[in-house]
């Protein structure tokens, strides 16, 4: 269930049975030969998949996110660290005033970091919340160790069939991990990192893609569950 989808009266319903909410939180940012918006499409999806398992609302994403790193790739937009805090907080604040209360933040962006904000209304009682980097849970780990490859920034770890916009991905190509440091000898983005992925296999058969998806799906899934209000 999307905001979008529905009207101010069918929210305040819902809020008389659940006060949960998921916030997309990610990027518009260079994912190689990937969509611009894949740190989005990405929670979307999986976001999608949730609510057809466990009745939750969901907001609009937000489309921005911490992206300085790749301001030099055309379509990249970045803002910084504390305008995304207060970003994210107004708009919890301004939930809680409403009547939520659980709040499962699905981050798509390594760049956004967690917001210590968020850990204090947690302790004062004011919010029940989860930050979720998908990438970095258990069955995204899980996933790598049984194939042994690592999820890394737009290679195949990100290569799902709703975010591919190129048909000049190579395939069968393995890139050499880029080496970040070389970014402090004043060498620029582009010049270290080129077309974009950081390492490893650009594509994996769409059927282990799908068992990745799944995997992620039941674990936000369990942690959205959670989150229920007492």
């Amino acid at each position: 269930m999307r905001l979008q989808d529905l009207n101010w009266m069918d929210v305040e319903r819902y809020l008389e049975q659940d006060d949960r909410i998921i916030l997309i939180t990610g990027a518009t940012e260079q994912h190689a030969y990937l969509s611009l918006l894949t740190d989005i499409l990405i929670p979307e999806k999986i976001s999608d998949a949730i609510v057809e398992q466990e009745t939750v609302l969901i907001a609009p994403p937000l489309n921005f996110g911490v992206s300085e790193l790749f301001v030099d790739y055309p379509g990249t937009l970045s803002i910084g660290q504390d305008t995304f805090e207060q970003l994210v907080l107004e708009i919890v604040d301004c939930l809680v005033s409403q009547g939520f209360g659980g709040f499962f933040i699905f981050n798509g962006h390594g760049g956004n970091q967690p917001i210590a904000r968020l850990d204090d209304m947690q302790l004062d009682g004011v919010i029940r919340y989860y930050w979720y980097d998908w990438w970095r849970g258990e069955a995204a780990r899980q996933f790598e160790e049984a194939h042994n490859m690592r999820i890394d920034h737009a290679n195949w770890g990100e290569n799902f069939p709703f975010n591919r916009v190129s048909r000049d991905i190579p395939v069968n190509d393995v890139k050499t991990s880029v080496n970040l440091e070389d970014l402090t000898l004043g060498k620029t983005a582009r010049s270290v990192i080129g077309d974009g992925t950081f390492s490893g296999r650009y594509q994996i058969d769409d059927i282990l893609m799908m068992q990745l998806f799944d995997a992620v799906v039941k674990e936000a899934t369990g942690l959205v569950q959670q989150l229920r209000p007492n």
